[in-house]
């Protein structure tokens, strides 16, 4: 069950207590569009969880989702696998994405794979491991534009919008078209083949213009920037999302996603392992630390996590908006709870120049409010200890 407390002012309080950390947050959560949630997990007898949820400043007020997109796309891929009931397709099996017009890309292989084989599975790890635009755009595909519209409306998130790829400049028109898709087994044998697909449903304008100028082709123009054929999708709905993978059975039958035990375990492991902890993909661990892509009690910095820390998340940064949604367990102390949180770090309000204050502001903040819960969860008195033995995994075997 869970329990919302309106209005909430118990994240405030907490903030008003530390002035050198969040006397900034607070003057300027409108201007800097802070959102938070907060998220309190207690267990009964059973180890069944219930959840609170404390918010601050959240609102309908939009935010550019930049990569947390990713969390549900991944979600979805492996939805879309189970209900093909197509013999020999699955998350590991090649798939084969086709360039269906002038500017789709074709994809065969995948260096970064075993085998150099493409898959949906190698896809999600991507995706969660270093957040790979690449890897989102041929999930992307794969689904096509009307499916996702369609199961996110269907689960309940009727305010989520997921209708463009990232990283390439497509208009909206080119991105209701995706790419063909086949799945092949290892001899070259086709599985199954996928049309390239077209929504021509209509699509909303969201009428969302932001800041004083932006930078096109160099030069400098005078006028809001246009979000309104971009993503969108709230904070609560990220939260929900992530939760429903996270405590299947917290949420409402028609909002969890279809996926198998092995598929729930699976997106588990990668949301949580660190890039050190892959094989396949293989990363740099000087570019890529355990910190990366977990800006939640960490922000930007670099450097190996303590062993009993394990955060299962999804992150997002662009146009200046800095978002990450976590859930956070410490297995040594016995606590967990979720955390959400979003912040527009464009004090100058021009956006496509990658002048933002992300260093500054942002990624201090995701840092010392992701600390700020975690010591309150260190403090914090619970009628029973959490039993967080299916979060824990062998991150050594592949």
């Amino acid at each position: 069950m869970m329990q919302t407390k309106l209005p909430v002012i118990f994240l405030e309080t907490l903030m008003q207590q530390h002035p050198e950390q969040f006397s900034s947050i607070l003057q300027n959560r409108q201007a800097w569009n802070v959102q938070i949630i907060y998220t309190q997990i207690d267990r009964d007898n059973n180890n069944e969880p219930q959840f609170t949820e404390y918010h601050f400043n959240t609102s309908n007020n939009y935010f550019y989702p930049a990569s947390t997109v990713k969390m549900p796309i991944a979600f979805l891929a492996l939805e879309k696998l189970n209900a093909l009931h197509q013999p020999g397709v699955n998350a590991y099996t090649t798939m084969v994405t086709d360039s269906s017009a002038p500017q789709q890309t074709f994809v065969f292989t995948q260096p970064t794979a075993i085998d150099s084989r493409p898959t949906i599975a190698n896809y999600i790890q991507q995706i969660f491991l270093v957040s790979d635009n690449d890897a989102f755009n041929r999930l992307y595909e794969f689904l096509g534009q009307k499916t996702i519209l369609h199961q996110l409306q269907q689960k309940g998130y009727l305010d989520a919008i997921i209708r463009h790829r990232l990283q390439v400049s497509l208009t909206d028109e080119q991105n209701r078209h995706t790419n063909a898709c086949s799945f092949y087994d290892t001899s070259g044998k086709k599985f199954w083949h996928q049309p390239a697909q077209y929504n021509d449903t209509p699509l909303p304008n969201l009428n969302v213009f932001l800041g004083k100028g932006y930078l096109s082709n160099g030069n400098l123009v005078n006028k809001p920037f246009n979000f309104s054929e971009k993503n969108r999708v709230y904070l609560q709905d990220l939260t929900h999302i992530l939760r429903s993978v996270i405590f299947p059975e917290s949420v409402p039958p028609q909002s969890r996603f279809n996926l198998t035990t092995a598929d729930r375990q699976f997106l588990l492991h990668w949301m949580s392992a660190y890039p050190r902890e892959s094989n396949y993909p293989n990363y740099d661990t000087t570019n890529y630390s355990d910190t990366y892509c977990k800006f939640l009690m960490y922000g930007s910095e670099k450097g190996p996590l303590p062993q009993n820390i394990r955060i299962f998340n999804k992150v997002g940064d662009a146009y200046g908006f800095l978002t990450d949604v976590a859930y956070i367990i410490d297995t040594q102390n016995k606590i967990e709870f979720m955390l959400s949180a979003t912040i527009s770090c464009n004090t100058k309000g021009i956006y496509n120049n990658d002048n933002y204050n992300y260093d500054s502001i942002g990624y201090p903040f995701m840092k010392n409010i992701g600390q700020l819960l975690y010591q309150y969860e260190l403090t914090r008195k619970r009628a029973f200890v959490p039993n967080l033995s299916e979060f824990i995994f062998d991150y050594l075997k592949q």
